[in-house]
């Protein structure tokens, strides 16, 4: 610790000012506690695109009865197959002018994606991963893989984005999967992949693909996000697209209801973590259960470490300034 010196009225010899070593102290901490709350990477704009569930540059083809949640776009390409007896749960844009908007903003989006400042460095396979929002790339390997399951961890912020900068292909293993835990959005995570995307049979993923070629989905695949390909073709087989808007606030868990007790039938009320439930008792003293709703609370955006870091301050501050002033009167 930095410890300034004043001379003593009636010694002459310098003495310390414990105020000013405290002041430097709490200044040193609150730099050092406030680094890691670097600004979290903003959400990637995709403009009209953000519709579609689908979008794809020369084709749009389906085998068996895959459902659509959301637009069907294409441009320039006029093909599309499979419909029925695959179901589209939106509007059918082929070769129109709102197409070909949405394939422009696509462009902007991809390039905007493949542009994000790199947070880390990706391994080559995310299966038995845990991360926390930033920007990911695969770095000298240009194939991300994913065998097992992927989990992405908001920490609470329901704004919080992920990116992934694909180098060439991305690739998922048959039932791997992306988990979203403590308010991650599927709207905020975004695979920029930088040649084709291939998703394996019964693979549950998340987030949206920005593909530069083309997108293959294989059979009993979920998808909640969007397959946007930009030059290549988007492939289909009994598979069930939906497209992700984000949620606004953060989502406390459902309670659980305490059910009644009593005779033949009761009932009561229970509250649990987030939520009210009620429920009904059935038998001669009999007991029963019930379920709770959970409350949606809307989120603030503010880091709470902020306010803790300001209060440190001020109570270190008045404390050296307290310390500084009996020292004076010695």
């Amino acid at each position: 610790m930095m410890i300034a010196f004043v001379s003593s009225r009636r010694s002459g010899v310098p003495k310390p000012t414990v105020g000013v070593g405290v002041l430097l102290l709490a200044l040193l901490l609150a730099v050092v506690l406030a680094g890691p709350a670097r600004a979290a990477p903003p959400p990637v704009l995709l403009g009209t695109a953000d519709g579609f569930a689908l979008l794809g540059g020369s084709a749009i083809t389906n085998t068996g009865d895959s459902v659509v949640n959301g637009d069907l776009g294409l441009h320039p390409g006029t093909l599309v197959t499979g419909f029925p007896p695959g179901t589209v749960n939106g509007v059918q844009h082929v070769t129109d002018a709102v197409a070909a908007q949405a394939k422009t903003d696509l462009v902007t989006a991809y390039n905007d994606a493949a542009g994000r400042p790199l947070s880390a460095t990706s391994p080559s396979d995310l299966g038995g991963r845990v991360l926390t929002a930033g920007v990911y790339r695969t770095g000298s390997v240009p194939l991300l893989g994913l065998s097992g399951n992927l989990t992405l961890d908001a920490q609470g912020d329901p704004s919080a984005v992920f990116i992934f900068q694909v180098a060439s292909t991305l690739i998922t293993a048959t039932d791997s999967s992306v988990r979203l835990v403590n308010g991650a959005q599927a709207c905020n995570v975004f695979w920029q992949v930088g040649s084709s995307a291939t998703l394996g049979t019964r693979t549950a993923f998340k987030g949206t693909i920005l593909a530069l070629t083309s997108i293959s989905v294989n059979d009993a695949v979920t998808v909640e996000g969007r397959l946007l390909a930009r030059n290549g073709a988007v492939t289909l087989i009994n598979d069930t697209i939906t497209r992700a808007p984000c949620a606004t606030g953060t989502v406390v868990p459902p309670g659980t209801g305490g059910g009644g007790t009593g005779g033949d039938t009761g009932t009561g009320d229970g509250t649990g973590g987030g939520g009210t439930g009620t429920g009904t008792g059935t038998g001669e003293g009999g007991t029963g259960t019930g379920q709770g709703s959970g409350t949606t609370l809307p989120f603030t955006g503010i880091d709470v470490r902020i306010p803790a870091l300001l209060g440190l301050f001020m109570l270190l501050l008045g404390v050296g300034l307290r310390v500084q002033s009996c020292g004076s009167k010695v």
